[in-house]
């Protein structure tokens, strides 16, 4: 071979290498790709994020809530609720690419009952909110009047037993979730619940002690009265009639208004009522001077167990521990003291005259509305050591006692109220106001 061709050779293969090399560094830039397991969550629900990217040595991963991340497949979770951005920087020997998603964080609705093994109907139940993420909030109870509530932390009062479906929705600008619990309230104590007559309205009506509202158990217009009683053994309420003259009624029913009967009629206006369970009897006073009784059904009729002439009988009550009834004549003004067979009527307090009588049998004491000095006053049992309890001038005709807590509770006519003090009169409250005429009361407990 030529020396030439030897020459020619090399500057070929030369050639040959630099083509090579720059066929070699051709630069290939990246691309920017990446999936998530989920792209709608709740607050600290973890996220997978799968990265697909080519061509690319290293990732910056901005989440949207100022947090990042260098890892090639990270897992993030968001500790509030909105809508963020997520964006993936990818970056090769070509450069760098970005790509980005949106992830929407919702509430996270959660919820504990306090004491939730010790539920009972009539107590209040304590739900908190342990949501996450939530701006606000709305609670349904589950119970038949469909009750809700929007705080946050609400208490709640079933009034039956049973079981519940308690639903909270957690609330914030991006959306709402919602969890819910079935919950069991055992049957508790009713709650201590004043009935009365609102003579003005022809209500029979209720008032319970738990802070409730008053509703009516029974419309009584047409039969209307002012004497009310209650036998809490046979739970049965009794109450008088006077509304069509002389053709009075004495009426019994059960506590919720139903199976009402006319037990007694044909009586001249009666007012007041007492019961003497034990005994089986019902005792009333009527316009026509008469204390009558017959048993808790209306049979065995006593008319006029006591009559006195001329006279216009009101309130009565019994002490039947000491074979005793108290009532009000109020023509001659004279409180009256009697055995419970009417034997042996003799005046007690001279002067006076009212509506409604209670005797405490606990403490040995009478209570009784004096309209003369416009005071409800109370005595020892033979009308000594008399107390002024109340002075605020109004007619009373329902009295009663709570021994449990040593409270009075009473009725005013001209003012429209009911009451409550101590045994003495101190620390006297308020209850209801707004009423037109309330007459008879009593407390069942």
């Amino acid at each position: 071979m030529t020396t030439r061709n030897i020459f020619c050779l090399a500057i070929l293969f030369s050639l040959l290498l630099v083509y090579s090399c720059k066929k070699d560094d051709v630069i290939v830039h990246p691309d920017a790709d990446f999936t998530a397991s989920k792209t709608t969550v709740v607050v600290d629900e973890e996220i997978q994020f799968t990265n697909k990217s080519a061509n690319a040595t290293a990732f910056k991963w901005s989440f949207g809530d100022g947090t990042t991340s260098t890892e090639v497949a990270p897992k993030k979770s968001y500790q509030s609720s909105d809508v963020f951005l997520v964006s993936l920087v990818s970056t090769g020997a070509g450069g760098s690419k970005i790509t980005s998603m949106e992830i929407t964080v919702l509430p996270f609705a959660a919820f504990t009952v306090d004491n939730e093994d010790l539920l009972s109907s009539g107590v209040p139940v304590q739900f908190r909110s342990t949501s996450k993420g939530a701006t606000s909030f709305e609670w349904s109870f589950g119970d038949a009047a469909h009750s809700i509530s929007t705080d946050e932390n609400p208490t709640f009062t079933y009034t039956t037993g049973g079981s519940f479906t308690v639903t909270l929705k957690a609330i914030s600008a991006v959306g709402a979730t919602s969890v819910s619990k079935n919950i069991s309230v055992a049957i508790g104590a009713s709650p201590k619940t004043l009935f009365f007559i609102d003579y003005g309205t022809g209500l029979l009506q209720k008032l319970p002690l738990d802070g409730s509202s008053v509703s009516t158990v029974l419309d009584i217009n047409g039969k209307a009265g002012v004497g009310l009683a209650y036998d809490d053994v046979n739970e049965k309420i009794y109450f008088s009639d006077f509304e069509v003259t002389p053709e009075g009624k004495i009426w019994r029913m059960n506590p919720d208004g139903s199976s009402l009967e006319a037990i007694v009629t044909g009586i001249a206006d009666p007012y007041g009522i007492a019961l003497d369970v034990a005994g089986g009897k019902v005792y009333w006073t009527d316009d026509a001077g008469n204390i009558s009784r017959a048993n808790l059904d209306g049979t065995s009729q006593e008319i006029g167990i006591v009559n006195i002439a001329a006279g216009q009988m009101r309130a009565i009550a019994l002490d039947p521990e000491n074979n005793k009834m108290y009532f009000y004549e109020v023509n001659a003004e004279i409180l009256y003291v009697a055995n419970l067979d009417g034997s042996n009527p003799l005046p007690l307090v001279t002067g006076v005259y009212g509506y409604g009588i209670l005797v405490d049998t606990v403490n040995d004491k009478i209570y009784f509305d004096d309209q003369n000095s416009a005071t409800l006053i109370r005595t020892n049992l033979d009308g000594t050591g008399g107390i002024t309890v109340d002075d605020n001038g109004t007619r009373i005709y329902g009295l009663a006692i709570d021994y449990t807590d040593n409270k009075l509770y009473w009725s005013a006519r001209d003012t429209g109220e009911l009451y409550r003090a101590d045994l003495d009169g101190a620390n006297h409250e308020v209850l209801l106001t707004g009423l037109t005429s309330p007459r008879g009361l009593f407390l069942k407990q």
